[in-house]
């Protein structure tokens, strides 16, 4: 398989993820925007982050939240203009860091131009830019449909939600007259337009995409996905020739696949085969100091996606986003802490999504907001002080947004960095280990030792041309040992007691973790 060109910069990043309406308030109008997160800058990279990821921000409805695009070209008024954003890649650039965009080539929101005109019964040139079938009475297998909007004789196929009309790739293997191919003129056109959009943006002055939903844009694609493979290889080829630093981050969760697309990375998801959840989220998470839970299907996976994509580190595994449960809803205190340890120790780019790293809590019983539903208590507004609205905006509160956490103690960044025991320092700690070892870098291989059904702890060594190093992991409330033919020489990251070591045997301490040369 051939490896793509990694960008020298992405085998050094560590992302945070900005949700652009929840994270600074520049102009009290209650939403987040971009002059707000230029602000913010020095605060993301004092953490230790040299990256960032940026949720959508584009001109929508806002009917999931930034993710129903209505102009793929304009920055959304309530986040500023095209050239604040222009100003906040020049200011990013200005502090060594890089920002990707979040790139959505699935669908588009209904009021795109777009799909108005394919709305219309005359052909016209986007008749077939969105994929529909010949006859109103026929909606397409295994999707959603939008019909009877317009006078045009067909159901036109939705991603998700049913104000999201799916953009025309092609089908692998057509079956029905109205599915065109990969290679039919409506589906290369498509892929035509949102090469010009990734060319307008890195024009701008980004350094490359996140892709949402990357591995379902063709249908009835084959178990191999094939033909989304091949799709993005046409993008991959465009990128090398006009920009070849550019980074691209898939949210696919194969990722050999999308190494074979042209992808530097893929992110392990919270849905799919990935036991991601079996971390962090699920009755009996492994972080848990309640030591009830099981990593071992997650390493199996882990390790079989790790062979497939060359051993390197392409898997990263983030925090959180805006889709999942807040990390503190299922893991508490000093947990955290040793959830970080592991989320710093392991190859791949760390993504730290906004707010996390202060501990922020998932805001119960919300009503849903632009799309939110249950995942609304994940994108509360940003947390930065003790003033009003937490530092996030200087509006009354009732004109948030969303609603705020408003608990007397609640997290906030001020106090966070304040306070040298807090979890915003130890993970700025965890951050300064990993870029001072080489072993721990973003594609130093990965090795697990221990990682044994209903079992504790977790460990695995990290390892690099000119350097070893044993990462030990237990979140459970008691003491715990495994068999270990490694004994640590320097303790490279302790956090709790100490372990011990005889007779090739290593006793963990509970709730702990540790890096150690060996």
């Amino acid at each position: 398989m051939k490896r793509n060109n990694q960008p020298k910069w992405l085998s050094d990043a560590v992302f945070y993820e900005i949700y652009p309406q929840s994270f600074c308030d520049s102009n009290a109008d209650g939403i987040g925007d971009i002059n707000g997160i230029i602000t913010k800058l020095d605060y993301i990279k004092e953490l230790g982050c040299n990256a960032i990821w940026l949720n959508p921000c584009f001109v929508s409805p806002f009917g999931d939240a930034g993710y129903d695009i209505s102009d793929y070209y304009t920055v959304a008024p309530r986040y500023g203009t095209n050239e604040d954003i222009k100003r906040l890649f020049s200011e990013v650039h200005k502090r060594d860091m890089h920002i990707l965009l979040d790139l959505v080539p699935g669908h588009t929101s209904v009021e795109h131009p777009w799909f108005k005109e394919s709305l219309k019964a005359e052909r016209n040139e986007f008749s077939d830019r969105y994929i529909w079938t010949d006859s109103i009475w026929e909606e397409p297998d295994k999707m959603g449909s939008l019909r009877g909007i317009s006078d045009r004789d067909g159901s036109c196929a939705v991603n998700f939600f049913s104000h999201q009309p799916a953009l025309n790739y092609g089908f692998y293997n057509p079956e029905k007259k109205w599915q065109m191919s990969t290679e039919s003129e409506a589906a290369l056109s498509t892929i035509e337009e949102i090469k010009n959009i990734m060319r307008f943006w890195l024009k701008m002055g980004c350094d490359g995409f996140r892709v949402d939903m990357a591995g379902v844009l063709v249908k009835n694609d084959n178990e191999e996905k094939s033909g989304t493979v091949a799709l993005w290889q046409k993008i991959r080829k465009f990128l090398d020739e006009e920009f070849p630093d550019s980074a691209m981050i898939s949210e696919w969760g194969e990722p050999d696949k999308a190494l074979q697309g042209g992808f530097h990375m893929d992110f392990l998801l919270h849905f799919g085969p990935s036991h991601y959840n079996d971390l962090f989220r699920c009755k009996e998470p492994f972080f848990s100091s309640r030591g009830k839970g099981d990593v071992s299907a997650f390493v199996e996976k882990y390790k079989e996606n790790y062979e497939k994509s060359e051993r390197k580190g392409l898997i990263c595994i983030p925090s959180g986003n805006h889709d999942m449960d807040r990390l503190e809803r299922s893991i508490k205190g000093d947990n955290l802490k040793i959830a970080f340890a592991f989320l710093m120790s392991v190859p791949g780019a760390p993504f730290i999504y906004y707010g996390d790293e202060i501990g922020m809590r998932y805001v119960e019983n919300l009503t849903s907001v632009e799309g939110g539903y249950d995942r609304t208590g994940s994108r509360s507004p940003m947390q930065w002080d003790k003033t009003l609205n937490a530092g996030f905006s200087l509006a009354s509160p009732e004109k948030l947004y969303i609603k705020q956490d408003e608990s007397d103690d609640r997290p906030d960044a001020e106090s966070q960095i304040a306070d040298e025991n807090s979890l915003y320092n130890e993970i700025r700690k965890l951050i300064s280990i990993r870029r001072s070892h080489s072993a721990l870098g973003n594609n130093s291989e990965i090795e697990f030792i221990y990682a044994e059904k209903n079992e504790y702890p977790l460990a695995f060594i990290r390892s690099s041309e000119d350097e070893k190093i044993l990462v030990i992991i237990n979140p459970a409330d008691r003491e715990v040992s495994f068999p270990c033919e490694y004994k640590p020489k320097e303790v490279v990251y302790s956090f709790g007691k100490e372990i011990a070591c005889e007779d090739k045997k290593i006793t963990v301490p509970p709730c702990s973790a540790g890096f150690y040369r060996i």
